[in-house]
């Protein structure tokens, strides 16, 4: 299978027990389950023990996925957890016994954060734009060149008139943020703000 197909047809595909769906899964979101390992300074061995539970979990969780596009942000999540119990039982102690782990470390710890929430946005994205339609992929990849495209050329390589393209890329962005997977990611990361402009002194 191509590994460009919607995530929603590749779920569905190893649902009904298709191998090269789950192979190109597994290819596609490989990636990022390793990204988050390294950001979170892991082994290799570490690694390759997170990577095998989190496939292990998608297995005994596909059927139940109610939502297969948000998949990225379920892998994400389940790497993190999976990250977190290697670490558990890993950590060491520091000189005067002093626990060795990221609560130790605020200010790595948040730029690690910044990391994991950047390839998580990554894997977001370009699942929403895989299921875009073609006439809104091929506008979104010129206006994202770099340099810049200029719209009298995107006008005649699209073949559509340049007073459209700025209402024609509010359209397709849209559609990108309708996503699931996009979706998914908001509310998260406006619930995490909510948390911490509630849990903040100030707010009590």
């Amino acid at each position: 299978m191509s590994n460009d197909q919607p995530v929603t047809d590749l779920v569905t595909a190893a649902r009904n027990g298709h191998g090269q769906a789950w192979d190109a899964l597994v290819e596609r979101y490989a990636p990022l389950i390793w990204s988050i390992c390294r950001l979170q300074r892991l082994s290799n061995a570490d690694a390759d023990d997170v990577g095998q539970s989190v496939w292990l979990h998608l297995v005994d969780h596909l059927d139940n996925l109610r939502d297969p596009a948000a998949l990225p942000g379920w892998l994400a999540t389940t790497t993190r957890r999976e990250c977190a119990r290697v670490l558990r039982a890993t950590r060491g102690l520091m000189a005067g016994g002093h626990v060795l782990d990221a609560e130790t470390l605020p200010e790595k710890h948040a730029a690690v954060d910044q990391k994991l929430l950047a390839a998580e946005r990554h894997a977001a994205l370009y699942e929403a734009f895989l299921n875009l339609p073609l006439d809104c992929q091929r506008l979104i990849a010129l206006l994202a060149d770099d340099p810049p495209v200029p719209y009298a050329e995107i006008s005649a390589r699209l073949d559509i008139p340049v007073g459209s393209i700025g209402p024609t890329r509010r359209r397709c962005l849209d559609k990108l943020r309708e996503h699931p997977a996009i979706a998914t990611l908001i509310n998260a990361e406006t619930e995490t703000a909510y948390r911490g402009i509630r849990d903040h002194p100030r707010a009590r």
